[in-house]
Formats: C-alpha cells, structure tokens, sequence
C-alpha cells in the first residue's frame, strides 16, 4: 500500500508501506477520508512523534474490508474511529473515563495512523457512521465529538449568550452545536479576518475581531452589561484566557479548551474577576466514549440531522500522494484553509 511516513521531524515522504495484519480484536479498514488536524501540523515540523518512522492521521473514516472469522457482519461496513486506545486496567478505565486514561496507546502518534490506504483498527474503537453520512463528514467526527464535549461540560440552555475565542475548526463546530442547542447569540471573535469571514460566510451573524474591538465591551453591548454566559477559549493563549475571564457576565462559566504552546500567565486584576464575579472555570479534553456519554455517537447522528454543517469546512482536498502540499498548506499561516483532508477513493 502507499502511505504517508513520518521519517523524522519535517521528513514526510508518499512511499511504500506493508498493508498491516489484523489481530483477533482488529478490522481492516480502507481509509476513505482523513483530516489534517492542528496538533498534526506541528507533530510533522516540529515536536515529532513517539517513534520513527510513523504513519500519522487520527482523523478518519473508512471501510471494513477483511475481518476474522466470527466478524464477518463488520465486513463492508462504513465506520469512523474514536482513535485512543485505553489501557483497560487503570482507575479512569475502570470508571469509563476512557479520555482520561493513564496508560494510552494513540492512532497517528504513538501508533500509525490513517494518512495510508489501509489501517488495522480495534473493534472497540469503531463507530458506525449513518448512512446519511459522507465518508468526509465522518472523518470530521473527531473534531466534532471534541466540540460537543466541551460544550457539555456545562451544557447551553435556552436563550444563553456564548463567546467563543477562536475561530478556527472546532470553535466554528462549537458555534454550530451552540445554535442547534438553543442559544440565543453565538458571538465568534478572532484576530484573522479571513476567519472572521468565513465564519460570515457559513452563517454567523454576531463575529468581531478581537484585535480592534475588545470582547467584554462587545458582549456587554449586547446584552446590556450582563456579559456572556458561557465563555469558551479555542485559542489556548494568556490573552484569550484573560478575554474569557473579562467576558463572562456575573457567575459566568468558563470552558478552556485551547491547548497552549507556551506557558499560560495571568494578570492579578483577571484573577481578582474570576473571585469577585464568581466564575466558574472548567478545562475539557479530548471526548467521551462509553456506553453511558458517548460524544461520538451523538456527533455522527448530529452530523446527519444537520447540526454540524461540515462541507463548507473542508476547504482543501488532496489524494495521499500530495500529502507534502497538503501539510505545505495547513502551516501556512499566510494561505487560509479550515480543513485539509485527504480522500482516499
């Protein structure tokens, strides 16, 4: 098969690989779609992988095409991944907290991927994509089930003001699932104004640029000085942190999601808000998948009811022999793109 393998940082060469063996708890799945992911861009420029060389991609969906004897009613079935592999035995396995386990293996870094024509793939880890769903939508699962489990962190009623710092791939998916949930203002900022268009562009109606117009003044002025109800930082720096702080109206909730490059600093008069205000600050991280709360279920049924719009998103298409202009592109600061995905026909 042809893959795309990381041989070292910034060396990703299109080349021959072996079509892996299934074990017992494995499929075969043909690759049919795979995302370019954020954290995928500096895994292959600058902080590498867990070993050398390796396939990455955890954005992805495809068909099963062999099994073992006894799955044979997998065979042909189209699925996306949920792509952490649990331990199993540690404490948050043992409670079903699967995203927070202490020992995990990981489709795309610490194991190959999906930039290939073909991957073995955990039964486990297989999620049934309706057939309502186009193999591109569901290799967007991942994003969307991440932003769903943010937004659940405090759950969006009715009429709630949401600002979300960021707009780029899963504050736009957060925005869409604030809508659908019955939000009454979803309010997108960021610094780029392509961003900012493009959000115009698929449907939002309140975006502001952060860098010219300060988003507490902008959410006050909306809603009468009462501020937002749900801030949610996309964005993972000191000063959208610092936004969401000032932004949040009295006993307002907080969601960090945006994961840092740097260290994370914030000012004495921001942390005098969060005490005199009452905020409450929660972190979220990757999504739930248990048979109790399973974000990746609700995110393909909400992908085929219409609550994520998610062609738009895919603004780049490559097969995997174009991988070296594909990830050309979703560095490049200076070229806009939202999603760049591999098809794999």
């Amino acid at each position: 098969m042809k893959a795309c393998v990381l041989h070292r940082i910034g060396d990703l060469r299109y080349e021959d690989a072996p079509v892996p063996e299934i074990a017992p708890d494995e499929v075969l799945l043909r690759v049919r779609a795979a995302g370019i992911c954020g954290s995928d861009v500096p895994r292959v420029f600058t902080k590498g992988t867990y070993h050398f060389p390796t396939i990455p991609g955890h954005e992805f969906a495809g068909e099963a095409v062999k099994v073992n004897e006894g799955d044979e009613h997998l065979l042909g079935g189209r699925f996306a991944v949920f792509p952490l592999l649990p331990c199993f035995e540690c404490e948050s396995c043992a409670e079903k907290e699967y995203q927070q386990c202490e020992n995990y293996d990981y489709y795309g870094s610490r194991r190959n991927g999906a930039f290939a024509e073909y991957l073995a793939v955990k039964k486990w880890n297989l999620v049934p994509v309706p057939d309502s769903v186009s193999f591109e939508e569901a290799a967007m699962a991942e994003p969307c089930a991440v932003a769903l489990h943010a937004l659940k962190r405090f759950g969006v009623n009715r009429g709630d003001t949401i600002a979300i710092l960021g707009a780029g791939t899963i504050g736009l998916l957060a925005g869409q699932a604030a809508c659908a949930w019955g939000a009454g203002r979803v309010i997108l900022f960021d610094v780029d104004d392509r961003k900012l268009e493009f959000a115009r562009h698929i449907g939002f109606e309140d975006v502001s640029d952060s860098a010219t117009n300060d988003p507490a003044d902008y959410v006050n002025a909306l809603t009468d000085g009462k501020g937002a109800d749900i801030c949610l930082d996309a964005a993972g720096v000191s000063q959208t942190i610092e936004v969401a702080v000032r932004t949040a109206g009295r006993a307002g909730k907080v969601i960090l999601m945006g994961n840092p490059a740097g260290d994370i600093k914030l000012a004495q008069k921001s942390y005098w808000e969060i005490l005199r205000r009452q905020l409450t600050l929660k972190g979220t991280w990757n999504s739930s998948y248990s048979d109790g709360d399973n974000d990746w279920t609700q995110a393909l049924d909400s992908i085929g009811d219409g609550v994520f719009k998610l062609k738009p998103l895919i603004t780049h298409r490559f097969t995997f022999s174009e991988c070296g202009e594909a990830f050309r592109i979703a560095k490049d600061l200076n070229e806009f793109s939202v999603k760049v995905m591999f098809i794999n026909e």
